[in-house]
């Protein structure tokens, strides 16, 4: 099957293909300010009792490496989605809480209100792509990504506001950010060799995917922020249904729609689980199902990672995803990425 490149070759693509130069930027003017130093010597001294880290849709997905972090270091993070923290948790907005809010926009209806309810209770640190918004003006300390203006569907801002989140991280655990920012700056390289291949990979993940109904992104660990914006990237880029879940979850239930419809992307991802990702994936292959694997290991290059430091697999996990998007796009015809219900911005709850 030859994919479409005519109809796939528009701003969504360009905005995949600038993803480099956003990370270079976002990585140029990352700092430390006073206040976030104060907030992180708070925080290591014992004086917040929880990390509130929130967000909607990709900016709460790409919390998952932050959060593990976090309790890897002793301290005691919470993820919730924005809404489900305005409407059940708001008992959680107090002086002993350290929130942690990201959005793209720093303007959907769910950021607005969390602003306006926790006014004067807890610290806000924010991770924004957009000055002048509520949240960057609002927030006690703003680290701002470097992504511009995006077509629609979440690719250059997520992969920047990811890059954000690991400096923030590093610097809640007072790590070495000298070491931080030399990993960090091998990841633009690394995306960039990636994607100067898009084309055979989105021809190769075309081949992969024809006749598939049914897509499941798995993984665990780091990797949830990968399979949970990529289900959601591609329900949004292509209007067809796919379920991000932990590895764990697939197997209680869903491997039992293994067919030549259901086709089904094991994330690798870290090695204290690699083997059992590697295992499922096997085991699918045993019963017959149809499935590839992203990362370490796999057989097809559009689902090989660069080589990178491990620290930075979060960012790259999710270019494949990408591809695949582009690659359902091309089988049907239909531009990617180009919204026809909803809008860049949620601005309704």
């Amino acid at each position: 099957m030859q994919a479409d490149f005519s109809v796939i070759e528009g701003a969504y693509l360009r905005d995949i293909l600038d993803q480099p130069r956003a990370l270079e930027e976002t990585l140029a003017r990352l700092e430390v300010p006073d206040t976030l130093q104060r907030f992180a010597g708070r925080l290591r001294e014992g004086e917040f009792k929880t990390v509130v880290l929130t967000g909607m849709g990709s900016s709460f997905h790409a919390l998952h490496p932050l959060n593990l972090e976090l309790i890897d270091h002793g301290f005691t993070p919470m993820m919730v989605e924005t809404s489900e923290l305005l409407h059940y948790q708001n008992r959680l907005f107090d002086p002993e809480t350290l929130i942690v809010a990201v959005s793209q926009s720093g303007q959907s209806a769910e950021v607005v209100r969390l602003l306006e309810m926790n006014r004067g209770k807890s610290p806000v640190i924010a991770v924004t792509n957009t000055p002048g918004s509520p949240l960057a003006e609002q927030a006690d300390v703003t680290i701002l990504s470097q992504a511009g203006d995006e077509f629609s569907v979440s690719c250059k801002t997520y992969l920047a506001a990811l890059m954000g989140l690991r400096w923030l991280g590093d610097v809640m655990c007072e790590r070495d950010l000298q070491h931080t920012r030399a990993e960090l700056n091998a990841a633009a390289p690394a995306v960039g060799d990636y994607l100067a291949h898009w084309k055979e990979y989105v021809q190769e993940l075309a081949r992969m995917l024809q006749g598939a109904r049914h897509l499941f992104l798995v993984g665990r660990g780091p990797s949830l922020a990968a399979v949970g914006t990529g289900a959601l990237t591609i329900k949004e880029s292509d209007h067809f249904h796919a379920e991000g879940m932990s590895s764990a979850a697939f197997r209680h239930g869903p491997f039992e729609m293994l067919s030549e419809e259901t086709f089904v992307l094991v994330f690798a991802g870290a090695d204290k689980t690699r083997e059992l990702n590697q295992s499922l994936f096997a085991d699918i292959r045993e019963k017959g199902g149809r499935a590839e694997l992203v990362g370490d290991g796999a057989a097809s290059a559009s689902c090989l990672l660069p080589s990178a430091p491990r620290s930075i697999r979060p960012i790259l996990e999710i270019l494949p995803v990408q591809m695949v998007t582009l690659a359902l796009a091309a089988q049907v015809g239909r531009e990617p990425g180009r919204f026809e219900l909803a809008s860049k911005v949620t601005t309704k709850e």
